[in-house]
């Protein structure tokens, strides 16, 4: 049996031009990928997508219409997702919410519901933990400055909420995985794309302060009662490298194991 794939940009606009061409042509692809990610399956016919900013809105648009703005902002959720299947997903979705109507997202058994349901709980897990474990540092200049290392491309969820709270710093969140920096001034922010960013060196104050709160993490723990499965469950290790407490426990744990997944780098 042939089965059919679309390939799209890698963008919001690239996917949902792909689920209004699979409308329009009357077509149910097996897959919906990125360009270059495809993994074609023996005798699988392609079709390949060109992006349109006038098929994306009218997706959008009736979605918003037809099921509200949370159908649409999970949407958005699920294609920041690194799941492969998200475009096959999202266009499942869609489908069965343009029938079922606001309610869609509630019924997360049905099978054009539930791999996307998934996904999109998978992606606000993440953005949960980064809200959480998140550490800025103030450079030369003033600027704050965070990295982080996430399973999805969660920096475009999370910049409104550190915004607002931090509306009167100016600050960067470097996704390293996703080469994407968000950038915030006055409680505004925009979103840039950069393989690589050169980070000015912490101030005196900022290495004060690190060593200030290392010192009291260090001292207000009770080694008795030291449980380390409960804190790798309730902190996991791959948050470590980034947070100001843990850099050097991070930094023994992968000296001793030889694990270079650990971002290095002692306290100054």
């Amino acid at each position: 049996m042939e089965t059919l794939a679309y390939i799209h940009e890698d963008s919001l606009e690239g996917v949902l031009s792909a689920v209004f061409e699979a409308y329009e042509r009357r077509e149910f692809p097996d897959d919906i990928v990125v360009r270059g990610l495809l993994q074609q399956r023996l005798g699988e016919r392609v079709h390949y997508v060109r992006t349109d900013i006038g098929h994306a809105s009218r997706v959008r648009v009736g979605l918003i219409r037809t099921c509200g703005f949370r159908a649409y902002a999970a949407v958005r959720a699920v294609y920041l997702s690194d799941d492969r299947s998200k475009g096959a997903a999202i266009h499942a979705f869609v489908r069965y919410a343009m029938k079922r109507g606001p309610r869609a997202l509630d019924d997360a058994v049905h099978p054009d519901v539930s791999d996307f349901v998934a996904i999109n709980r998978f992606v606000y897990n993440e953005v949960h933990h980064w809200k959480e474990f998140l550490r800025f540092r103030q450079v030369e200049g003033g600027l704050y400055f965070a990295r982080c290392n996430p399973k999805a491309s969660v920096v475009p969820l999370i910049m409104g909420w550190f915004s607002t709270r931090l509306n009167t710093q100016d600050f960067i969140i470097y996704d390293e995985v996703h080469a994407v920096a968000g950038i915030s001034h006055r409680g505004s922010w925009v979103l840039a794309k950069t393989d690589a960013l050169e980070v000015p060196s912490d101030t005196a104050e900022e290495c004060s302060y690190a060593r200030a709160w290392k010192t009291f993490y260090d001292t207000i723990a009770v080694k008795e009662r030291c449980n380390p499965d409960l804190r790798r469950q309730l902190m996991p290790k791959r948050f470590w490298g980034d947070m100001t407490e843990m850099k050097e426990e991070a930094l023994r744990k992968s000296a001793s194991v030889g694990d270079s997944s650990l971002r290095t780098g002692k306290l100054p």
